[in-house]
């Protein structure tokens, strides 16, 4: 049975298929380059495969799925499966896994960090130190707004919002949360306040997205959203980028509508080089990294492959998102 592999993952993950592969269970063919295979040659990687482990670049849909009949199962290395028809996979008998949960802290952490550097306008000011402008201390350089004791609006309490929400009763932060599903029992043991989603913008001073990207909350926060914000609030996606209109947020980040802005994701993704954003120093901007520390990175490639190799040998794969194809 051959399995494709669209990017080259950590060895962890890797070593899992290669053993597979070396002991004739399965026959391997991994995408070699940096940038991801596009529409022709992901058709091409895909042709003949029983199973294909994806990033959130490949788009695999019905198209796709109508090419392949012989596809059993595609193994998602994110949690998130947006870039995964799985209304079509269902449809055509394909399993659809993900890696949830390892990546749950690791994308936490890296909320708090754009948080902060947009926060405290921590990349400006190493810019401006490495272009040579730092002549001496001044009382009213590069002042940036308080954490501690401010309000958090965390829009989508799931795993990660709630690791957030840890994370800020350390910095005594008042925190409000809006999610169509509520926890009664997290919020009130970490003090959380469910409020609509006006109240959360009106109130917040930081507010980030921790949503997942459907129907309803493609560009959920777009320029009547940003209008509702304070003037000195600072926006955190490290979501999917289609959740917010990035239009709105740049004329709302341009007009001084809102202060500043920390994205680990952007829609388009990746953002082009001249676009405005990425000029603007209240704009705090990474490649979509959340997850990418070294242990968590090597626990989603063992758990993609692991979830690809049980789909292979006819076992049910532990992180099976659509298990109604199952029967």
């Amino acid at each position: 049975m051959r399995v494709a592999v669209t990017r080259v993952i950590p060895d962890a993950g890797l070593n899992l298929l290669r053993d597979a592969a070396q002991a004739g269970e399965i026959e391997l063919e991994i995408w070699p380059h940096e940038l991801p295979p596009q529409n022709d040659e992901l058709a091409g990687l895909l042709r003949g495969a029983t199973g294909a482990l994806t990033l959130v670049s490949d788009r695999i849909d019905g198209a796709v799925l109508d090419a392949e009949p012989q596809l059993k199962v595609v193994s998602n290395f994110a949690v998130g499966f947006d870039n995964i028809d799985v209304d079509a996979a269902t449809a055509h008998g394909v399993m659809v896994c993900n890696t949830p949960g390892v990546l749950t802290e690791t994308t936490a952490d890296m909320a708090w960090a754009l948080l902060m550097a947009a926060g405290r306008r921590i990349v400006e000011a190493s810019d401006y130190v490495r272009a040579g402008n730092w002549k001496t201390w001044g009382p009213t350089l590069l002042l940036g707004h308080d954490i501690h004791h401010a309000t958090l609006g965390i829009i989508g309490l799931g795993r990660i919002g709630k690791e957030v929400a840890k994370r800020a009763r350390g910095f005594d932060m008042e925190i409000l949360a809006y999610d169509e599903y509520q926890d009664e029992t997290f919020a009130a043991e970490l003090g959380v306040t469910y409020v609509s989603l006006d109240e959360l913008l009106a109130r917040s001073d930081f507010v980030t997205l921790h949503c997942a990207l459907t129907p309803e909350t493609q560009q959920l926060i777009g320029r009547e959203e940003l209008a509702k914000m304070k003037s000195s609030a600072v926006l955190i996606n490290a979501a999917r980028g289609p959740v917010v209109d990035t239009d709105a947020l740049t004329e709302a980040l341009r007009d001084g509508v809102i202060w500043a802005a920390g994205l680990d994701v952007t829609d388009p993704e990746p953002i082009q080089p001249d676009h405005p954003l990425v000029f603007m120093e209240n704009v705090v901007i990474a490649p979509h990294i959340a997850s990418a520390s070294v242990d968590t990175r090597d626990k989603m490639a063992v758990m993609a492959a692991t979830n690809l190799l049980q789909a292979i040998r006819g076992e049910r794969p532990t992180h099976l998102v659509n298990p109604d194809v199952l029967g």
